[in-house]
């Protein structure tokens, strides 16, 4: 059993003042695999303290030392990789061969981009030729709270830290409690490439407990979550009592819209991206939606396509997907396939009770209904598992309608071969991002989503600015310019 009952504040490993043990289960073999220990009030209150000391020394740091730490730390990131893949799969369950490429990659290429990102980012600006004396300060919000989820643990943990180390905010982490070990290697990491103590500090909580002390505490200045809807709210109500910023990234129902020319491989992409990370992914998309044109091929292709993936042990090497996260999602995946069928959905690959010869870990059968309609539970609510419903549409107006008919608005997906069609979608689209015909969005896009699936944008310049207030100054004096 591993133990890993401390916490980092101001550059130490210091023992919990208020601390209370809580096991981390692998979701592969539903065993306990470390121990670690859940925050208090005191703990939240030590943490805070350590980082708005740090602030003023960490604010006023030049640019280019910030970004010279960031670069260090991608070289003690790269340095361990096989380390921080062996926690993320051990912890949430992503075969090991996922682990050590998507999810140790999402936070190696984060940080690379961050890094690209501020050297060209001018933190003090000439608001225009209009006004010669003006200049306009881009400054550091000040003590930043980041509340990191369990299902991309080092992608969201490096948009966060990234971009307010590049900023220069001071920082408390607190990741998931289902995944804290490998935010933990990441502390160890941060430590070794020198960031000045206090600029970045874990504490190990739940969302009841230290997330919302961070949220209401009146020395943190901004709070970036990511998770759930329910929650986003919940924290947003919680900080507007002390007017805190507060950045969202939220849950998503992406739609998928197949139009009948779309290329011969569109489904089966659509059903493997769905599948990916075992559902586990507010962008993915669990909507199809197929021309009528197109529709009964399509069904077929997309239980084809679910059949063939293999569901398997996190630790064993392959391309099969793992099991979800714990009990409780298991129960809720179940829960709402169950509902699927239950509504009249036509189940056409899956279904209840894990893959056979799993009798043990939390494994969900790739799932897939067709003839659903865009009322059904199962196409309004994010099962976060591997369960993709299919729609049928008629018409290009139709398809917008139905895709935006969501509380949700994260990532959309168009795939046809008409041009003008998809220049006309990705504007149609109610949703922060529109990916097209297969094609990733580059390095350095902002993430973020729209409505219910919430605000602000993570990544590159855009997440930078995220980290920043804008300061208006008039009356500058040219000789320090």
């Amino acid at each position: 059993m591993i133990e890993k009952r401390q916490f980092y504040i101001s550059g130490q490993w210091v023992d919990p003042i208020e601390g209370h043990d809580h096991k981390v289960i692998d979701p592969s073999t539903e065993e306990a695999v470390a121990v670690i220990s859940l925050g208090g009030q005191a703990d939240t209150d030590a943490a805070v303290a350590a980082a708005k000391a740090a602030f003023p020394a960490w604010m006023t740091t030049p640019k280019e030392e910030r970004i010279a730490l960031l670069e260090k730390l991608i070289g003690v990131y790269k340095a361990r990789a096989g380390d921080m893949a062996e926690a993320i799969s051990m912890e949430m369950g992503a075969p090991i061969d996922m682990a050590k490429t998507q999810q140790w990659g999402a936070g190696f290429g984060h940080l690379k981009n961050f890094v690209r990102a501020a050297k060209d980012f001018d933190m003090i600006r000439p608001l225009g030729d209009h006004a010669p004396n003006d200049r306009i300060i881009h400054e550091p919000v000040g003590v930043a709270a980041l509340i990191t989820p369990w299902n991309w643990p080092m992608n969201q943990i490096t948009l966060k830290v990234g971009a307010a180390a590049v900023a220069g905010c001071t920082m408390i982490l607190k990741p998931s409690e289902e995944t804290p070990l490998d935010a933990m290697l990441f502390a160890e990491m941060m430590d070794e490439a020198g960031f000045p103590p206090g600029v970045f500090n874990l504490v190990n909580g739940d969302g009841i407990g230290v997330g919302s002390q961070l949220t209401a505490h009146p020395d943190v200045d901004m709070v970036s979550f990511t998770g759930s809807t329910r929650a986003g709210i919940l924290i947003s109500k919680s900080a507007a009592d002390s007017l805190k910023k507060v950045h969202l990234e939220l849950g998503g129902k992406g739609a998928n819209v197949v139009f009948a020319d779309a290329d011969e491989k569109a489904v089966k992409r659509g059903v493997l991206h769905c599948m990916n990370n075992t559902g586990q992914s507010c962008n993915a998309p669990t909507r199809m939606l197929v021309q009528r044109e197109r529709y009964d091929a399509a069904v077929e292709e997309a239980a084809a396509a679910a059949s063939s993936i293999q569901v398997g042990n996190a630790h064993d090497e392959g391309r099969h997907i793992g099991p979800v996260v714990n009990e409780v999602q298991w129960n809720k995946i179940q829960d709402l396939i169950q509902v699927g069928i239950d509504e009249g959905a036509k189940l056409i690959a899956g279904g209840t009770g894990r893959p056979e010869g799993l009798n043990k870990g939390f494994y969900v059968r790739p799932t897939v209904f067709a003839d659903v309609n865009n009322d059904m539970r199962i196409a309004r609510e994010e099962i976060f598992g591997p369960v993709l419903t299919i729609i049928p549409f008629d018409t290009e107006e139709e398809a917008v309608e139905i895709a935006n008919d969501t509380p949700y608005g994260l990532t959309n997906y168009v795939q046809t071969q008409d041009g003008a069609r998809l220049n006309r979608m990705a504007r149609s689209l109610r949703s922060g991002m529109v990916e097209m015909n297969g094609q990733p969005r580059g390095a350095g896009s902002p993430f973020g989503g729209m409505k219910q699936s919430g605000n602000g944008r993570e990544g590159g310049v855009w997440g930078i600015e995220d980290f920043l207030e804008v300061k208006a100054v008039s009356g500058w004096s040219n000789e320090n310019d």
